[in-house]
């Protein structure tokens, strides 16, 4: 049934600034028509209706007609906001300035990334090394692949001599990948391009060829059809891909989803790092120097994440959070590797440890709350030294081959735009190597850490950054971004949409909830499976703080979250749709019954568990299922979802599920839009021009349902007037 809505975003409020009224105008919405099915799954003896199980084809006309409706009503909505354009010219202003990634060195040439500005995606350039920089020439640029920036490069793999480069490409987003082999001297494609290829990197032997990994093409749509059996390839130059040889996967007793090869440097071992899950791998060795070896059993289960990412000789140096859920780094003689001989190297502490390797020593990097401490080793574990970084926030990139003498390393944080530095591993002594000239003044702005209680009493960090001259009065737009999930952590970084929505007097809040990386594998556990309410209640927690602390109330507070951060939106604003104005689930995952049907999804279940595993698994994941939850008559707050029609991660049938059922059940003058990117998927290689896009309409959005018919920041200049 068509249901006409007509909004009135927020007929009398207040703007952030002074007790002055603002009216915003009403814009007629009609949503489409969604029909509905009768589906139904029995989950043990239990009967759940799925309605709109059709708009999971991807390939059918019905599911593309329904995409066209919907984009027409939510860019309908969207033009209408006054300052859609004027967000969207200041974003690309801001935007518009030279970007240029840390030098690496391959053969005789030092190479880096850089953008002019607004290129949909950025350059490779070299120059011989001992030249003058100033010599550099483009070596590889992406956006002559496709006119609208749509096919994007992926990984770069140089062979060890540095002549032969291996790279892959996506097309319209897709994790299912190219790979093409290039001459690097000639920069011309010397074989015919690799195909079918799904996350993988490419890791040469020497300058034979290369490791990398796939699935089998799927039956049915290679965008949402399972993919669960992966197999690590060996490509060798001047064969087909035909004939590349089975490395390890592919029994039908084993089953691995992500299998990974990587070869050391010197050439020496082949390491393989199985995995069922996102979290945890078992570990394999193959001794490349002799012919025909067996592969040595160094983990032979999935309990922990550990990786070789050091050897000397036979002795191997191995990451692990075995025994240990902060992570150490030990040391094993490759000829008995087994836990049992171990040796402490760097040993486990308070903090969460991210190692790497350059010019012969080791540089362990700490998470202390979140923001990043960093100490150089070398290769008998005594400390050199604690590298003095620029300030608090968060620094990587501290690798380079063995025989370098200087690498470079990366610091940012909410309020200070990424810069380089070039650190000489001798001495210790870094210097500023990039600094980018952007139209943006961190001494504005402030970001400040606070701790907050969460439900259960746990103590839970949030930076909160926003201008100098804010005004705790609730009436501040404010943005609660959040993630909580796989073990991936929220480290202060800058973002050029976000100085934007902080122009406009806006604050940007990120909470560490639990799920996350930040304090080790015991926070990440807190947050899985039967304990994923922690996350929610860890937001909903931070929202409430924002709220008590009068940085902003309910009718000014939009949520943000993209993948498992988009399911964080939508359980949220389910569970509490009072508690906030504007909802913003990016690609989420948020039909929890079925996620594991879908690519690669079967891989999440260490974080989430799966409907069929238990009849107490499927009842508390239908328990907080976005899909499942929406309640008909309640009173949702603005929300625009988004997603790609290429997101072959997270099917963006999670998406559409999730705006139907919001458009049929909402009651109240809060807007209920999709807006589905084409030729776009999980977010990696968006073209520039589609991401301003995307951040102008997000923006837009946010601001008019708060109850601006002007920019915040406008409205403050004529007040000052």
């Amino acid at each position: 049934m068509r249901r006409i809505l007509l909004l009135i975003a927020v007929l009398c409020t207040f703007v952030s600034c002074k007790n002055e009224t603002k009216a915003t105008k009403s814009i007629a919405v009609t949503y489409p028509e969604t029909t509905k099915v009768d589906t139904l799954d029995t989950y043990f003896g239990v009967e759940v209706k799925d309605p709109y199980r059709w708009l999971e084809d991807d390939r059918s006309e019905a599911t593309e007609a329904w995409v066209k409706s919907q984009n027409e009503v939510t860019f309908g909505y969207l033009d209408n906001i006054p300052y859609r354009e004027e967000l969207k010219d200041r974003l690309s202003k801001l935007w518009n300035y030279e970007k240029i990634g840390a030098p690496f060195k391959e053969g005789d040439y030092t190479y880096f990334r850089k953008n002019d500005g607004l290129q949909n995606q950025y350059v490779i350039y070299r120059y011989k090394t001992e030249e003058d920089p100033s010599t550099a020439e483009v070596f590889l640029d992406p956006n002559t692949f496709k006119e609208d920036g749509t096919i994007s490069l992926g990984g770069l793999s140089f062979s060890k001599n540095g002549k032969t480069l291996a790279y892959s490409i996506s097309e319209g987003g897709s994790d299912w990948r190219k790979i093409l082999v290039m001459d690097a001297e000639s920069k011309e494609i010397i074989e015919d391009t690799l195909v079918d290829i799904k996350f993988s990197g490419m890791s040469w032997y020497k300058n034979e060829g290369f490791y990398y990994s796939s699935y089998d093409k799927p039956k049915g749509s290679e965008l949402s059809a399972k993919t669960d059996q992966h197999k690590v390839y060996y490509h060798k130059l001047g064969t087909k891909q035909s004939e590349d040889q089975l490395i390890y996967g592919g029994t039908a007793e084993e089953k691995h989803r992500y299998i990974y090869g990587g070869v050391t440097e010197d050439n020496r071992y082949l390491i393989i790092t199985p995995r069922v899950s996102t979290s945890g791998n078992k570990l394999l060795i193959k001794d490349l120097t002799k012919p025909n070896s067996e592969f040595v059993t160094i983990l032979n289960h999935t309990d922990s994440d550990s990786n070789i990412i050091e050897n000397e000789g036979s002795k191997l140096f191995i990451m692990t959070n075995l025994n240990a859920p902060n992570q150490k780094i030990v040391t094993v003689d490759a000829s008995n590797p087994t836990p049992e001989n171990w040796v402490d190297f760097i040993p486990e502490t308070e903090n969460v440890l991210s190692p790497s390797t350059g010019g012969g020593y080791f540089f362990a990097e700490y998470m202390v709350d979140a923001v990043s401490k960093v100490l150089q080793y070398d290769y008998k574990g005594s400390l050199v030294r604690e590298i003095e970084l620029p300030g608090v926030g968060s620094a990587g990139g501290f690798g380079a081959k063995k025989e370098e003498t200087e690498l470079y390393y990366s610091f940012t944080n909410y309020v200070t735009p990424g810069s380089i530095y070039k650190y000489d591993i001798k001495s210790g002594k870094s210097e500023l190597f990039r600094k980018p000239a952007i139209d943006f003044n961190p001494e504005d702005y402030e970001s400040n850490q606070v701790f907050y209680t969460s439900k259960d009493g746990t103590k839970v960090p949030m930076i909160i950054t926003h201008k100098k001259d804010l005004e705790l009065n609730g009436k501040n737009p404010t943005i609660l971004y959040g993630y909580g999930g796989f073990n991936i952590s929220l480290t202060p970084s800058f973002s050029i949409a976000n100085a934007v929505w902080m122009e406009q007097g806006g604050v940007y809040a990120v909470p560490n909830l639990r799920g996350g990386g930040e304090y080790g594998k015991a926070w990440h556990d807190a947050g899985t499976q039967m304990k994923k309410q922690n996350v929610f209640d860890d937001f909903i927690a931070a929202a409430e703080y924002l709220i008590k602390e009068k940085y902003t109330s309910s009718d000014y507070l939009a949520i943000r979250g993209g993948s498992n951060g988009g399911l964080l939106v939508g359980a949220t604003m389910t569970q509490r749709p009072d508690l906030m104005k504007v909802a913003l689930p990016a690609v989420g995952v948020l039909d929890m019954l079925r996620y594991h049907t879908f690519t690669a999804g079967a891989g999440w279940a260490y974080d989430y568990g799966t409907a069929e595993d238990s009849k107490e698994m499927f009842e508390y994941l239908k328990g907080y299922s976005p899909v499942h939850n929406v309640k008909d008559g309640a009173e949702y707050p603005a929300t625009l979802v988004t997603t790609g029609d290429h997101d072959d991660r997270v099917v963006p049938a999670h998406s559409f599920k999730f705006a139907a059922e919001l458009q049929a059940k909402q009651t109240g003058e809060n807007p209920t839009l999709i807006r589905i990117e084409t030729d776009a998927g999980h977010g990696a290689g968006t073209p520039v021009s589609k991401t301003l896009e995307q951040y102008a309409d997000i923006f837009g959005f946010t601001l008019y349902n708060m109850g601006f018919d002007v920019l915040p920041s406008k409205t403050k200049e004529k007040l000052k007037g």
